[in-house]
């Protein structure tokens, strides 16, 4: 009963991350479906994010800190940004605000406002691994765009191997 009530309380605070950042009910318009948009009464706007940043390991903790940019021409009001773990992730973590957990592996990371040709705000977390170990892979990928299309998806998409080095690992 305790699991279920587990993810009954992080789909309920998944869905108040992205209903509070704006996520229309058909939310695609960037993401994993192809860059479809929900405009209404014409063309969406056009941006083009990516990520990057680094990402440390040792003994099970994850260092990941990332910058979202926004290559433009459109500014974006706020996004979403999906890191995936190779590993599962330990039940308790402490995340930062506007970050959720979305599985045992997942967790949805808000970018708030990008503005065309410019950087957001650094996105900085620590995780810690089940298991400690020797490497992990951690996906990003946008997931939601605020309505905008992206055409040019290969840039935020990255996948990184982090090995426990202590060393940083940049992308």
């Amino acid at each position: 009963m305790g699991r279920v009530r587990i993810g009954v309380v992080w789909g309920a605070v998944v869905v108040g991350l992205l209903v509070g950042a704006g996520v229309p009910a058909e939310a695609g318009a960037v993401g994993s479906e192809g860059g479809r948009a929900a405009a209404v009464g014409g063309a969406a706007p056009e941006a083009d994010l990516a990520y990057h940043g680094f990402a440390v390991m040792s003994a099970g903790l994850v260092d990941l800190a990332f910058t979202p940019r926004n290559h433009g021409p459109a500014p974006v009001a706020d996004a979403t940004v999906r890191l995936r773990w190779s590993a599962p992730l330990t039940d308790r973590q402490e995340l930062p605000e506007g970050c959720a957990r979305s599985g045992r592996q997942v967790v949805l990371c808000r970018t708030g406002a990008l503005p065309a040709d410019g950087a957001g705000e650094r996105i900085a977390l620590r995780v810690r691994v089940l298991g400690a170990p020797s490497e992990v892979v951690v996906e990003l990928e946008t997931v939601w765009g605020g309505g905008a299309v992206d055409r040019h998806r290969g840039n935020d998409r990255q996948r990184v191997l982090v090995l426990d080095t202590g060393d940083p690992y940049h992308f």
